[in-house]
């Protein structure tokens, strides 16, 4: 295929299956001006999938990092009212939302990490409708990537920049399966592919998972009950399926929000409001982080963890093999949405409503109640190794092998 047909399916994967955009509908587009082009694309996609109208909001980098150059810690402790109507309102309307990321790893080094925190904290806080939308499953959601010059420099340094973009753009082509003969029809293979290893996790219920490696990870967190595994894809409330990350590889659930103890250690660098965290570990007692370190980045991790009063807890634990397709390229990509396909990870911050039975229909503090985190932040960091343990213990104490040598145990092999 050429170039320009593997960008429109793409374009056309992301609004039909991603997003599962209905005649109709409205689609919010999040773009960064560096991918105007594929931007373009989509918003055709979308007109020729039956939206009623497609809203974008562009983005720049360079104009960001000037504002947390030139604008003061204050400005960024408010979010403008004016811009939350926008993103509350298109949920409200019920529209379909799609962000495209084209992020530079080192966007914003150098900048003060206050600024970043605190506009994470304000736009989060402003824009609770929106997020609350998301939680109970009334809009349709999903995150992808467009290669960049800057991103695909920093993945291949040893490369010129043409054939460091077109290299990048390759590895997001072959991860969302761009390349095989019906997309939609291999996401709809890809979903169905899940469903027999998480029934068989939500059938144990196990009260804990442990994990272990020589990379200095050696932690256990517990799990809440009735806890629901998911992954695959996602449900709306009225049962219409769609695909919040494209790509994804992961199983996940909420750990509960009171029961992590020991220490994490980070396997792959971070990439965090376009600054590197790297080489850091977490330590935790009774959920809540108490120590923390990072080689590089420790400012930004610190920002981070102290994001709100339970931004230091754990909000998900997400399960992927060594061997997934993504890791199997081999390529770190400084960018989360594809390095935590490629890894076991946590996040700190916000769980899931979903991930819990019933969760849907609960209030906040009913998901609080049942162990599921509430926090405005929810960062992915990468764990797995290739020597990764998980070994599940049940309510009647057994302990069943999950992960062997950063693998699916035997039992929940295909």
């Amino acid at each position: 295929m050429r170039f320009e047909e593997k960008l429109k399916r793409y374009a056309d994967l992301a609004v039909r299956a991603g997003c599962n955009l209905q005649k109709g509908q409205d689609l919010y587009l999040t773009a960064p001006i560096c991918a105007a082009e594929f931007a373009r694309m989509t918003v055709k996609s979308a007109y020729e999938a039956g939206a009623r109208q497609v809203i974008v909001q562009w983005t720049d980098e360079a104009v960001t990092r000037m504002g947390y150059e030139y604008s003061p810690l204050e400005v960024y402790e408010q979010y403008p009212e004016w811009m939350a109507k926008l993103r509350n309102g298109a949920a409200e309307q019920g529209a379909a939302m799609l962000f495209i990321d084209a992020s530079n790893p080192g966007a914003m080094a150098g900048i003060d990490p206050r600024k970043p925190a605190a506009s994470s904290r304000a736009s989060n806080a402003a824009c609770k409708p929106y997020r609350d939308a998301v939680n109970q499953g009334k809009v349709a959601w999903c995150i992808i990537a467009a290669a960049a010059p800057d991103w695909a420099a920093k993945v291949f340094p040893e490369l010129p920049a043409d054939a460091a973009l077109e290299q990048l753009w390759d590895c997001i082509f072959q991860a969302v399966r761009v390349d095989q003969a019906d997309p939609n029809e291999a996401w709809e293979t890809h979903r169905h592919n899940f469903d027999a290893r998480r029934a068989l996790l939500n059938k144990y219920q196990f009260t804990s998972l442990h994990y272990k490696n020589a990379h200095g990870t050696d932690i256990t967190i517990g799990l809440p009950k009735n806890h629901n595994w998911a992954g695959g894809g996602a449900e709306l409330a009225d049962g219409r399926c769609f695909f919040p990350n494209m790509p994804t590889e992961e199983i996940f659930c909420s750990p509960h929000r009171d029961r992590a103890e020991g220490t994490v250690h980070s396997a792959l660098p971070l990439n965090y409001h376009g600054n590197l965290i790297d080489d850091f570990s977490l330590t935790f007692h009774e959920g809540k982080v108490t120590d923390f370190s990072a080689a590089k980045g420790y400012d930004m991790l610190k920002e981070l963890v102290g994001t709100d009063e339970n931004a230091c807890r754990l909000g998900e634990a997400a399960l992927i093999p060594a061997c997934s397709p993504i890791a199997q390229m081999g390529v770190l990509f400084y960018n989360t949405l594809y390095d935590e396909n490629a890894s076991c990870h946590f996040a700190l911050g916000r769980g899931f409503s979903e991930c819990v039975q019933g969760g849907a229909s609960m209030s906040e503090e009913e998901l609080v109640k049942a162990g599921v985190n509430a926090s405005a932040a929810h960062v992915d960091f990468m764990l797995g190794t290739a020597d990764l343990s998980i070994t599940g213990i049940t309510a009647d104490g057994r302990e069943i092998p999950v992960f062997v040598d950063g693998g699916w145990a035997s039992e929940f092999q295909e």
